[in-house]
């Protein structure tokens, strides 16, 4: 095996790594370690066995499913947890994408200043433009929570939804701020430097060396790395989130909120900062998005393709399990890419009845994945992971579990 062969394994090797070690029980990826070598083992495979098109597909079919998983999490701190009937998951990804955007972006300047606008482009790091996404739409989360969450259920969603429709009309609208209908272009990548000629300069140069035979192309296998590590990040965090005090409260309150009252807890300010959390979640997950697809605009976040596909995902996955969050990200985003393929493939048939139907073939992913919620909704209701109930660790038996 050549020395690009060994380096794109290795940057496959450690999601899948990662992978196993949060699938398995915790007790097996301690007794087992032989888990890494196996995923390591799996990657080379998938390197030399693989065609480069097919580990290409695959590579970035896993960065998107990963976002996903983020915004998966994220609708899952706030239904999962509390209850919230957040339809509004799209403003708040298209707040942390376009505001990551500008944090890390350059302004347009001269010639390209009249065909490009945006309010400011600093040129902070990636991790810069992460931290202003979340702070940008935990702010945006707590002035809607405060008069929003005072609504239940059916005019709940309807308020969310209304309010992301807001959002992204004013990213559409509003062309001084980020181009308006314009593309916003030139969004940075992260850790490009580790394809470029010359590497990274503060990196050792032995690792350097290593990852000297990386190309341009060969980006997608530093960016899964990236995003793995955010998903895990966030879903360990969400985790000792649900176990803890703060989280049971915020079970409490979503299963019997005058009980929880009764028992002292502040109803109000647990429901706004489980709608923070969330918030927060799925701006990390638009600060991921707007670096992999380069350029970004308001058609990007529509509340079919940015909403209700993660609902969809989220019930699959099983509702208040984070596990079943990021599950169901996998599966739906491989049902939405394979339909494509299926779509494409029964076009000329569709054509051959009526050319009106050729036309609507795109349509048919919409249908399937409604069939498929109304499958889960009948047959499987609490997903394909059940949510644990008892969370405690300071009850028998609950540590072993986890």
């Amino acid at each position: 095996m050549n020395a690009e062969a060994l380096a794109k394994a290795v940057f496959v090797a450690i999601p899948l790594a990662l992978l196993c070690l949060r699938v398995l029980p915790l007790r097996w990826a301690l007794r087992v370690p032989a888990a890494i070598v196996a995923a390591a083992g799996l990657a080379v495979a998938l390197v030399v066995i693989l065609s480069p098109g097919i580990l290409g597909y695959l590579i970035s079919f896993s960065i998107m499913a990963s976002i996903y998983a983020v915004l998966s999490l994220g609708l899952n701190s706030q239904w999962g947890l509390t209850g919230h009937l957040n339809f509004g998951i799209a403003g708040f990804f298209a707040m942390g994408a376009f505001t990551s955007a500008l944090i890390t972006s350059t302004a347009p300047t001269g010639v390209l200043a009249d065909y490009s606008q945006q309010a400011f482009g600093l040129e902070m790091p990636f991790l810069i433009g992460v931290a202003a996404a979340a702070i940008a739409t935990g702010l945006l989360a707590f002035l809607i929570a405060i008069p929003v969450l005072k609504l239940r259920e059916d005019y709940l969603a309807i308020a969310t939804l209304g309010i992301a429709e807001v959002i992204r009309l004013v990213f559409q609208n509003e062309r001084w701020l980020a181009n308006g209908p314009q593309p916003l272009r030139g969004i940075p990548r992260p850790l490009s430097c580790l394809v470029e000629d010359g590497g990274c300069s503060w990196l050792p140069a032995g690792v350097v060396d290593f990852l000297e035979p990386l190309a341009q192309r060969d980006y997608v296998f530093v960016y899964l790395v990236i995003v793995t590590l955010f998903v895990a990040l966030i879903y360990l965090t969400l985790e000792r989130i649900s176990r803890s005090p703060w989280g049971r409260a915020l079970r409490a309150v979503r299963e019997e909120e005058s009980s929880a009252a009764m028992n002292g807890k502040n109803v109000a300010s647990l429901r706004i900062q489980s709608f923070v959390v969330g918030g927060v979640i799925m701006g990390i997950a638009g600060a991921l998005y707007g670096p992999y697809v380069a350029s970004i605009d308001y058609s990007h976040f529509r509340p079919l393709f940015a909403t209700f596909l993660v609902w969809v995902m989220l019930m699959l996955g099983g509702s208040g399990n984070n596990r079943g969050a990021i599950l169901g990200a996998f599966i739906i985003w491989g049902v939405w890419s394979g339909t494509a393929f299926l779509a494409e493939a029964i076009t000329p048939i569709l054509s051959m009845i009526s050319p009106d139907f050729a036309s609507r073939s795109p349509y048919l992913r919409w249908m399937l994945v409604a069939i498929l919620l109304e499958i889960i909704v009948l047959y499987r209701p609490a997903g394909l992971l059940k949510e644990q109930k008892v969370v405690s660790r300071f009850l028998p038996g609950q540590s072993r579990r986890s």
